[in-house]
């Protein structure tokens, strides 16, 4: 009997060691003989730890396990959910770079050949630098970051630039409230990361990559490094990928914890050994990155996501989503919401579906108030804006941003202008303090909120002309986009904003 029990770090919290020791004593007690698979999570958070057992049909599955209820996987009962492929939620979506995750042991390289991995950086192999880089270019794939840049053009610019050395550098600093879809890929399909950035070596000239992730994930750093170390052994990474002759090696650094390393130019600093301070553009990355050198730094999901580009081409993957928006985005449902997990699908599904539909509405029950797209920088998205379809030029139009495609829900209860004296806090703990406009407006944007709180109506729009300055004049996206959550908060739940005296939020 094969079993499947997920070694995700949303599992392991839930409780899914304990579900492996009982279902070994529970075999040992039958007499069974039961190999366990420590796998990554299908995405369904609500229903982990999820175990999945090998059945004639295809893997059942049972959740959420508990030690007490483990003879149910043996016998059968309530948590029998039936084939994991034909869940309701799991079936509804288009899973391209998630494909294999939560499917596979994410540590063998036979299982992730066995279902379609490597494939992608074979054909790449066999074409020219150019040729990849315009096969990106061509599927329309974009940041998956937060900024939605073109990740072809960002290649390109790497490509075409001068230099003896060229790096490739993934920046899994996965900072935002949130999300998790970094590091869901991390433990769960680490490989397909590994072939994204050896197929982005391989279009540019790079022969050296690094992983910046953060200290606060050790399950997906563990499971990174052992990946590492079998791609090498198995001939993926090293001075000849796959016999090719082409060289490429890759190296996992840890950060610190700061938030603002997950913007490029301070993670670059970081990762050189210095202070994480934003750096002044230009020179952009692309030309003077990594120690001055021309430096591609994508984002997981972007180089997780190379892969299935060059295995199936490019128009297949830009025949999904809408407008510029191609290919698919992995939604990370959280907050107060009844099924939260992560769910991939083409852009252009709307808000009403994703939060309604998909996620079942709050937990508590109570009606949605809003949702905040694209984690702790991203606005504050009412009721009347649902029917906005999900995409980058689409939500732009609403004042509004995909970011990293992190979805927090809250229900009527949810005091919105304590949500935006959050968004300013927050900047003012995290920000590196090179620039006035962050290190300066933050405070002041606490403090601002504070008077309002205390019934001083008339700082609203001192509060206004504050973010104003902070979105145009601010060195990088965490000064520049707080005002996102801020301002919408503010725009259209200003009746939060405009109550009778309140104390001001501790």
């Amino acid at each position: 009997m094969r079993i499947w029990i997920p070694r995700d770090a949303a599992a392991k919290a839930l409780g899914a060691e304990e579900v492996v020791a009982a279902v070994k004593a529970e075999a040992a007690r039958r007499g069974v003989d039961v190999t366990i698979t420590r796998n990554g999570s299908r995405g369904m958070v609500w229903l982990e730890p999820l175990v999945e057992m090998e059945t004639p049909d295809g893997r059942a599955a049972f959740g959420p396990m508990t030690p007490e209820d483990v003879a149910q996987i043996f016998d059968g009962g309530p948590l029998a959910l039936g084939l994991t492929e034909e869940l309701p939620w799991l079936k509804a979506q288009t899973r391209l770079t998630f494909q294999r995750c939560g499917i596979i042991d994410p540590l063998s390289l036979t299982e992730y050949r066995a279902h379609g991995g490597l494939r992608g950086l074979e054909r790449a192999l066999k074409m020219t630098g150019a040729e990849v880089v315009q096969e990106v270019l061509n599927s329309g794939l974009r940041g998956r970051g937060g900024a939605g840049f073109p990740t072809g053009i960002k290649w390109k610019t790497v490509h075409d630039a001068p230099g003896e050395r060229k790096y490739i550098v993934t920046n899994a600093d996965e900072g935002d409230s949130g999300t998790f879809a970094d590091r869901m890929i991390m433990e769960g399909d680490p490989f397909t990361l590994i072939e994204g950035m050896v197929i982005a070596g391989v279009a540019v000239g790079a022969t050296k990559g690094f992983i910046y992730s953060r200290s606060e994930y050790p399950d997906a750093n563990e499971v990174m490094q052992a990946a590492i170390a079998v791609a090498r052994v198995e001939g993926l990474l090293g001075q000849n990928v796959l016999g090719s002759g082409k060289p490429f090696e890759l190296e996992l650094r840890v950060g610190a914890g700061a938030y603002v390393c997950g913007e490029e130019t301070a993670l670059l600093n970081s990762l050189e050994g210095k202070r994480g301070t934003v750096r002044a553009k230009p020179p952009l990355p692309a030309l003077q990155g990594f120690m001055g050198r021309p430096t591609v730094v994508n984002n997981v999901i972007s180089l997780a996501s190379v892969p299935v580009i060059l295995q199936h081409g490019a128009e297949y993957y830009a025949s999904f989503g809408i407008g510029r928006s191609k290919g698919t985005i992995p939604l990370q449902i959280a907050g107060n919401v009844a099924r939260g997990g992560l769910y991939e699908i083409a852009f252009g599904l709307t808000l009403d579906k994703i939060v309604n539909e998909i996620g079942g509405g709050t937990a508590s029950g109570r009606p949605v108030k809003a949702v905040q797209v694209g984690g702790p920088l991203g606005a504050w998205i009412p009721v009347s804006q649902f029917a906005t379809p999900f995409g980058y030029e689409e939500y732009a139009g609403q004042n509004a941003l995909i970011g990293h495609a992190g979805l927090t829900v809250a229900d009527d209860t949810a005091d919105m202008m304590a949500m935006a004296r959050f968004a300013m806090e927050f900047c003012a703990i995290e920000s590196c303090g090179k620039c006035t406009p962050c290190r300066i407006g933050a405070v002041r944007g606490v403090e601002t909120l504070d008077r309002i709180a205390r019934g001083d109506t008339a700082a609203i729009p001192l509060l206004t002309d504050l973010c104003e300055t902070m979105k145009s004049g601010s060195l990088c996206a965490l000064g520049g986009f707080t005002p996102y959550p801020v301002m919408s908060a503010l725009t259209h739940f200003p009746d939060d904003f405009t109550s009778n005296t309140r104390e001001a939020v501790e």
